[in-house]
């Protein structure tokens, strides 16, 4: 027997007591948490990859696993749309990044749990090179974060939009990173803008999904419906680019 307030209770008592109490959760669905282990366990693969990219050769190692619209399409290179995204040209590329991902990427890893913040980042990714593979030019090799760095900004907006805060400074930052994004030279405003729109319906599905025992199973079956339109875009653009790039 255990010692309570009144009385005792027998250990199956106390076990059953304790199972019955609901584990904290976000509004999201998330588990509550503290940290930012998803966030800097995410820094901490880029800039290792950046380290081999430095050694091997940048140049190198985007040629081989960059997202690269003719490899994809003619030589059924998928993984590029995904590895592109752990990629980057320079350090500068890097830094500015991996600065953006450690600020925006906590607060939002507070909100949505461990495991959401990283499907939000993946598909976001994804999206950002999608909409590169699908607008830019065949030869065009494409590599960055900054597709999965726009999806955590218009999750930003739409995560605050239902908690009803100020997004006023997230909409600021999105609108100067998307002039910058059109003036400067190199910048693949294409997978910006992807991963903007993709972050935003990820975070809207994430927040639409109704509280409770089916919370999840809406979110996961939202997000799957959200990669097979990506994939099917995907599977569009590689017919379309299959037909202009002579085979054999």
């Amino acid at each position: 027997m255990n010692a309570a307030p009144v009385g005792f209770q027998c250990p199956e008592c106390v076990a059953a007591g304790q199972a019955a109490v609901r584990e904290p959760r976000t509004v999201f669905g998330g588990r509550l948490t503290s940290s930012s282990t998803v966030t800097i366990t995410l820094i901490g693969i880029c800039v290792a990859i950046f380290v081999v990219q430095s050694l091997v050769g940048v140049n190198s190692v985007a040629s081989n696993w960059g997202m690269w619209p003719a490899a994809v399409a003619v030589n059924d290179e998928w993984y590029r749309l995904l590895t592109s995204v752990f990629l980057h040209g320079s350090w500068l590329h890097l830094a500015f990044n991996m600065y953006v991902l450690y600020v925006l990427g906590p607060p939002l890893e507070r909100l949505l749990g461990h495991v959401r913040f990283l499907a939000l980042f993946l598909i976001a990714g994804l999206g950002g090179a999608v909409a590169s593979f699908s607008f830019s030019t065949i030869n065009t090799v494409s590599v960055g974060a900054s597709g999965a760095i726009f999806g955590l900004m218009g999750a930003l907006v739409v995560a605050g939009r239902h908690l009803r805060a100020d997004i006023t400074q997230v909409l600021i930052l999105i609108g100067i990173n998307v002039v910058i994004g059109f003036i400067a030279p190199g910048v693949d405003w294409r997978a910006h803008l992807g991963g903007l729109l993709v972050g935003g319906a990820v975070a809207f599905v994430f927040s639409k999904a109704p509280r409770g025992s089916s919370q999840t199973l809406v979110q996961v079956i939202g997000c799957a419906v959200i990669v097979l339109v990506l994939a099917g875009i995907a599977v569009y653009r590689a017919e379309q680019i299959s037909q202009l790039v002579p085979v054999g």
